[in-house]
């Protein structure tokens, strides 16, 4: 926890982060551009209805709201349990019931690192092939996807898909600053990128109109093609709740349905 700095120090880099002008943020916080610009310059202490106020207004993520408030003089208030926790139990057999409800079709849950804490059994069947060091926790889902002795040289639009997790990836480090998914982007890019364009090869299906990105992976001779929806907790505080993501791949084609029911019924 980043504790050195002070609160103006804090919400001017989160601010610059956002690309938010002083002005822009008094006035999302709706209190004066001076006061915001005392806070920010140390000649005045905020209180804590303001940190977290002006937290909110910069999408802060709970984490380093409690940075703030410490580096302002205040005791964080935002838990971070296990998610074993008793007190998470509702939240856990939440996401067990997602995963588990969301067979035959590939689901997992990851953390803020892109840690894998849980996968349904449709998601293990596809990673036939993998590495075993891959796979030994904590497994991290996108070196998994990337490195070339994971699920990489079986992607059939790798360049589609090389492109769009590592946009995904930079996103996320420019909005939270996070040295760990810094360093993570730049394994991933070092990684052996594929010769072609972003776009799939011809005769993999087309590429559902410009709307969502395929993710195609070729199982058992077959090219499987799905796309994915992620879902978050809504209005969390716990810091484990707000940093987790379900991640869902849904069937593109009937023949990818078709597959996966197969699949499930082999097992």
């Amino acid at each position: 926890m980043d504790t050195g700095r002070s609160i103006g120090d804090h919400l001017r880099a989160w601010r610059q982060r956002r690309r938010m002008s002083q002005l822009d943020l008094a006035s999302e916080a709706e209190i004066s551009t001076r006061h915001l610009s005392f806070v920010e310059s140390g000649r005045s202490q905020p209180s804590r209805d303001m940190v977290l106020h002006l937290a909110e207004r910069l999408d802060i993520p709970l984490r380093d709201r409690n940075v703030l408030l410490v580096s302002a003089g205040f005791a964080p208030i935002f838990p971070e349990r296990q998610l074993e926790d008793p007190q998470l139990c509702s939240a856990r057999r939440a996401v067990e019931l997602v995963l588990r409800g969301h067979e035959p079709y590939p689901a997992l849950a990851v953390d803020r690192h892109w840690q894998l804490v849980a996968a349904n059994s449709a998601l293990e069947r596809l990673l036939g092939g993998t590495a075993p060091s891959l796979l030994v926790p904590p497994i991290n889902v996108l070196r998994l996807s990337l490195h070339p002795e994971g699920l990489a040289p079986r992607i059939a639009n790798l360049a589609q898909w090389r492109q769009h997790l590592l946009e995904r990836l930079r996103r996320q480090v420019d909005l939270s600053a996070d040295p760990v998914l810094a360093d993570l982007l730049d394994e991933l890019r070092k990684y052996p990128a594929p010769a072609r364009g972003g776009r799939p090869p011809d005769g993999l299906g087309g590429d559902f109109g410009g709307v969502v990105i395929p993710f195609r992976l070729v199982s058992q001779g077959a090219v499987l093609s799905f796309f994915s929806t992620t879902t978050v907790f809504g209005t969390p505080l716990d810091i484990t709740l707000s940093e987790l993501a379900l991640e869902a791949f849904f069937p593109a084609d009937p023949t990818t349905a078709e597959a996966l029911s197969r699949l499930a019924r082999k097992a």
